[in-house]
């Protein structure tokens, strides 16, 4: 398909239509929502920290639920259910080893099959050839 001259010039003139327009029509839709001034967001800031309505840094986990500033026990009876909790076994760890001992029981607990049990399903497994070579599976299963 050629292209002449008169073509580029009304392709140009057209771009160049689209473009004011679209720029018209930002500028007009800045002024009908004007940008509060520092001023405004200081004093709205100000407010809402007096009011205790600001969402504290982070992760806003639970930012929706109301934060209680006081407590409805005393410390000593925290403390008991604490120590309660403790002794029965309640409290998780805090930090990433929160399931290792969980983990190093499952690995130091003894198989329930024998060697040869074992030898035997991995010879049949390698027979039907549904073995996984090394190096290509994920995570072997802890039986």
């Amino acid at each position: 398909m050629p292209t002449s001259p008169r073509t580029l010039a009304a392709h140009a003139l057209l771009s160049a239509c689209a473009l004011a327009a679209i720029t018209a029509a930002g500028a007009v839709h800045a002024q009908d929502n004007p940008a509060p001034t520092r001023a405004e967001v200081k004093a709205e800031t100000r407010a809402a920290a007096k009011s205790h309505d600001l969402i504290p840094a982070g992760e806003a986990a639970g930012a929706n639920q109301p934060v209680s500033r006081k407590s409805n026990k005393t410390r000593a009876q925290r403390k008991a259910e604490t120590v309660q909790a403790r002794r029965a076994g309640q409290i998780e760890p805090a930090g990433e080893v929160a399931g290792a001992k969980d983990e190093r029981t499952a690995l130091n607990t003894p198989s329930t099959r024998t060697r040869a049990q074992r030898k035997s399903e991995t010879k049949a497994a390698a027979k039907a050839m549904q073995l996984i070579p090394a190096g290509e599976g994920g995570d072997a299963p802890k039986h």
